[in-house]
């Protein structure tokens, strides 16, 4: 019986990596225009005048994995009104789906998934990196189609934005929290969606990068999109110090992801731009254009065990006072989150420092927020994306199904989060799930094994 139960996802993964081989084999599609060329991108005139939320045009489109598989789930595109991080107007894109066959469900649960751009490059952004032929670029968030498919797989719709906005501000995490708030709100009025306007539950999913988003979304709801309907944030690997963050990582393997950081606030920021423009040798200037240009998985390579302060004319320039504003002001724990929260961080994160997680939880919990805080001990930063997923999977899940969070706050450190009751059964069923969606099968809870 078991050796029967395990011929399926056998055959399943057997044959997916097979399609793949073939897929790749075969001439590539050809690739959309990017978003600094597609003109779906630009605004209309007067956008600024609309309210934060609102669809300044949309169009059907389709979503694969890797840019190769394509899958089965209804996509639209929806270019809408956000704020950036200085509280002007802006347009950024959120990618809608629905699983395969949906019809309209007024009760259907609308999930916001923030996936880990990491990158300061326009083709970087989601809404392009799920396009058929797109190339790879950016395969680290490309493979977080896996868990968008798992989502969709509960029959929830799913909102994934480019939340870094047109100039791919990387690490603005208010600018980031203000674009999936209005994410939500561009897709609960997108009448082929189906869904129930503001009265629709709303679940918000990301994990590092992706948590940035999630977790400033959360602590922004409150004062600037009060009227969502919000059930639970699950936000995983939590880079609540983007300073600590950038200290650790210069000089070693992640590097680049700092690199990719400075390059995304100076976009934001334009006192950070000028300071740069000040302090930056030749050599500095060359590299920090370079990493506009290049999407994460690149500017780890092109950066790595790089000491990025060579490239200053100044001493430690983190310590002077342009940085050290803005560094403060995308770091987290500004404003308590109203939502219930489930937050999951490896003990030996070698990117995020899990002192900092630890911190900001207290913070909120002494405010009166509902946390679940789950430190993993064998994990570490790429490890629990995956090893995480399922319990984040399951939390959503009892949130969006109407069952209460837990009031106040709890911790807990566990060996792994894979030990968890019901982990290992949500696992199992997300991979023979998603490799059958890598086989072209239709998304949706018929499909659930």
């Amino acid at each position: 019986m078991l050796r029967g139960r395990w011929k399926r996802p056998a055959a399943a993964l057997f044959g997916a990596l097979v399609l793949a081989g073939m897929v790749a084999g075969t001439p590539a599609a050809a690739a959309p225009l990017p978003p600094q060329s597609d003109p779906f991108y630009q605004p209309p005139a007067g956008f600024e005048s609309a309210a934060p939320g609102t669809i300044l045009r949309s169009r059907e489109t389709s979503v694969s994995a890797f840019a190769l598989l394509p899958q089965k789930a209804r996509a639209w595109q929806l270019l809408y009104r956000t704020t950036d991080t200085k509280h002007q107007p802006q347009a950024t894109v959120t990618t809608v789906l629905l699983p395969w066959d949906a019809k309209p469900d007024r009760t259907r649960p609308l999930v916001s998934y923030q996936v880990a751009e990491d990158s300061a490059a326009p083709q970087c952004a989601i809404s392009y990196q799920l396009r058929q032929g797109a190339g790879n670029e950016n395969i680290v968030a490309q493979a977080e189609i896996l868990l968008i498919d798992a989502a969709l797989q509960q029959g929830w719709a799913v909102t994934v934005p480019d939340y870094e906005g047109p100039k791919s501000a990387y690490v603005a995490g208010k600018q980031a929290g203000h674009a999936v708030l209005d994410g939500i709100r561009a897709t609960e009025n997108f009448a082929p969606a189906g869904l129930n306007g503001a009265r629709t539950s709303v679940g918000v999913w990301g994990y590092s990068g992706g948590a940035l988003a999630a977790g400033w979304a959360s602590e922004l709801q409150p004062s600037y999109a009060p009227e969502l309907n919000i059930k639970g944030v699950a936000e995983g690997g939590l880079p609540v110090n983007p300073t600590n963050v950038l200290r650790g990582a210069n000089g070693g393997v992640f590097a680049g992801i700092a690199m990719s950081g400075i390059a995304g606030m100076s976009e934001a920021y334009p006192e950070l731009a000028a300071f740069l423009d000040t302090y930056l040798t030749d050599e500095g200037k060359a590299a920090l254009a370079r990493a506009k240009t290049q999407c994460n998985s690149s500017n780890v390579q092109t950066f790595m065990f790089k000491d990025l302060y060579e490239y200053f004319t100044i001493p430690d320039p983190l310590s002077q006072p342009v940085p050290r504003q803005v560094l403060a002001d995308v770091t987290m724990g500004q404003h308590t989150p109203k939502a219930p929260i489930f937050v999951y961080h490896s003990v030996n994160d070698e990117l995020v420092p899990i002192e900092d997680t630890d911190a900001v939880v207290r913070k909120f919990c002494a405010d009166g927020a509902r946390i679940q805080y789950q430190r993993d001990i064998l994990s570490e930063h790429i490890a629990l994306v995956a090893t995480g997923a399922p319990d984040a999977l399951n939390w959503l899940k009892d949130r969006l199904s109407g069952k209460p969070a837990e009031s106040g706050c709890g911790t807990k450190t566990v060996a792994s989060s894979l030990l968890s009751p019901g982990a290992l059964p949500t696992l199992g069923s997300v991979l023979f799930n998603d490799l059958l969606a890598l086989l072209g099968r239709p998304i949706g809870p018929t499909d659930m094994a």
